[in-house]
């Protein structure tokens, strides 16, 4: 079957010399994987390969045979050119950070086009933007509504937030974040791209980032860690 899509990228994994194999989030199919042979084999390799950095959009003609095998690109082009994100190595390391982030969260080979909506406007809102300091904790957040864990907020006043169960409660417990840890926890709900981003500072953030993580590890079967943590740390240090 001929699809004509826009994709984020997910991945690029290196087959043998010459090939690799490309995972998307596409806006028809969800998550779908392609084999692109001799992608570093011809004068049009770097043009090739530069459609495949993490989180790039593309535009993509492919035929997808639906069998659970890989399928095959027949065009490709960039829908958005990125201008800062390749560039910059702040949100490029957030981008990295992120691709893995998608990778371990996405599963289904199923349509879904509001996150797929959402990551688009994201990605370009952070192409646009100089202070990104918070993106990453921000894009995380929002993406819980999709994955289908978003905290529920109708009891927010109270002290503790309880990460198993997922809402907040006026008692502590083995599962719940500590009194100041909530605070935060709470000021990053409330937070949209658009906000002040010196609201909080790099410890914080770092707690921030620890509590999503966990949060993901007990909400999603098969979650990891990226790689790329202590890069991304690095770089907020």
């Amino acid at each position: 079957m001929l699809v004509k899509t826009k994709a984020i990228v997910i991945s690029a994994l290196k087959y043998q010399e010459k090939s690799l194999i490309v995972k998307c989030f596409t806006q028809s199919d969800g998550l779908k994987s392609y084999f692109v042979p001799s992608a570093y084999s011809n004068k049009k390799a770097n043009q090739k390969i530069a459609y495949f950095q993490p989180l790039t959009i593309i535009e993509i003609e492919a035929n997808h045979k639906n069998k659970g095998t890989l399928e095959h690109f027949k065009e490709i082009k960039l829908a958005h050119s990125f201008h800062s994100i390749n560039t910059d190595i702040v949100k490029s390391t957030i981008v990295i950070f992120l691709s893995e982030i998608l990778h371990h969260s996405i599963h289904e080979e199923e349509k879904n086009e509001n996150l797929f909506s959402f990551l688009e406007t994201a990605l370009l809102w952070l192409d646009t933007h100089e202070e990104a300091a918070n993106f990453h904790l921000i894009l995380m957040m929002e993406m819980t509504k999709f994955l289908g864990f978003y905290p529920d907020v109708s009891e927010i006043d109270f002290d503790f937030f309880d990460v198993k169960e997922g809402f907040f409660t006026p008692f502590q417990s083995v599962n719940t974040l500590s009194a100041n840890e909530t605070q935060l926890f709470k000021r990053l709900i409330e937070l949209k791209f658009d906000s002040n981003q010196k609201t909080f500072a790099g410890i914080e953030r770092q707690i921030l980032l620890k509590i999503l993580l966990d949060f993901y590890m007990l909400h999603l079967e098969g979650f990891k860690k990226p790689k790329s943590l202590e890069v991304l740390k690095e770089v907020f240090s």
